[in-house]
């Protein structure tokens, strides 16, 4: 997450792909790198409109990433992203189903006030302050202070006195807390149930917004930290891909822990590969992790 916003010149991604290009109907785009810097073009073979890069939006260690554009004041959010299961550019989530009116419609899509505090309020730190954009104070990525009070004084006692001091450690917003407060804190990027089912049904979509599936779980107790987002993920780590390492969270309950939480009856390892099943989002080239938990049936569909 400290890097869920990226600088242009410390983008490995663009660093390491001076020049991509692709073509999506009948426009053709380009980004090129340009010393530390990179330039976004589209063209529809007669005009080009040409702007500057601002900022990768998405870890280049990531699934892809978005590009944040700069044309007459205004920022864009790219028509194209970065996938790194294509390795290349393709339609940005969203934007494959529709057909651009216009060159300056091809190049990106508009970003309003709600766009600008959303995207780079969850993907950075400091830019959204009293309802307002404050891009002169954001940093690049969720630094401590996105998620922790204090955290400024403990960095500046640690300094100061060294490790091992107490009395400044950042008081968390979410440790300690209950599954659906947890769900609720951390819902705030990545979607809370009750900010989900009020809009309209996305189907398959809704895949990404893990605190939303993980309430439609039939183990899900709004009370027990066991079925939490922190059960099972350090905020502060790189997220693990291999199941297994999940197993023991699993069998914190299943293993008899908790009353009423049977045992699986068919292993006992490797338990998310079977329970919360990858799942193809089109467009996105990556199969997220369903968190929903449950048994899965032989074809059945998504649940809802």
């Amino acid at each position: 997450m400290g890097q869920a916003l990226e600088t242009v010149a410390d983008c490995k991604v663009l660093v390491d792909h001076p020049l991509l290009a692709v073509t999506v109907g009948r426009y053709s785009y380009r980004i090129e790198r340009k010393g530390n810097q990179s330039e976004y073009s589209v063209t529809d073979g007669t005009q080009t409109i040409t702007a500057p890069v601002r900022w990768a939006m998405g870890a280049s260690s990531s699934i892809g990433q978005t590009y944040i554009l700069e044309k007459d004041g205004q920022l864009y959010e790219s028509r194209v992203s970065y996938y790194r299961e294509l390795n290349a550019l393709g339609p940005t989530l969203g934007s494959a189903n529709s057909v651009p009116a216009s060159l300056n419609e091809a190049l990106g899509r508009l970003m309003t006030l709600e766009d600008k505090l959303t995207c780079f309020g969850c993907h950075s730190t400091e830019a959204v302050s009293h309802g307002q954009f404050t891009p002169e104070k954001l940093r690049p990525g969720v630094q401590c202070s996105h998620c922790h009070e204090g955290s400024e004084s403990h960095l500046l006692a640690t300094i100061q006195f060294g490790e091992g001091v107490t009395s400044a450690i950042p008081k968390s917003m979410a440790g300690g807390l209950a599954a659906e407060k947890i769900s609720d804190f951390c819902g705030q990027c990545h979607r809370t149930w009750a900010e989900i089912v009020l809009q309209p049904n996305l189907g398959i979509g809704n895949v990404r917004f893990q605190p939303y599936r993980l309430a439609g779980s039939k183990c899900y107790d709004a009370d027990d930290p066991r079925i939490s987002c922190l059960a099972c993920h350090d905020p502060h780590r790189e997220l693990v891909a291999e199941t297994s390492t999940y197993d023991g969270k699993c069998q914190a309950c299943h293993g008899g822990g908790k009353p009423g939480a049977k045992p699986c009856r068919v292993a006992k390892s490797n338990c998310a590969s079977c329970h919360m099943p990858k799942t193809e989002l089109p467009g996105a080239h990556h199969r997220f992790s369903d968190h929903r938990i449950r048994i899965v049936k032989p074809n059945q569909g998504y649940p809802e």
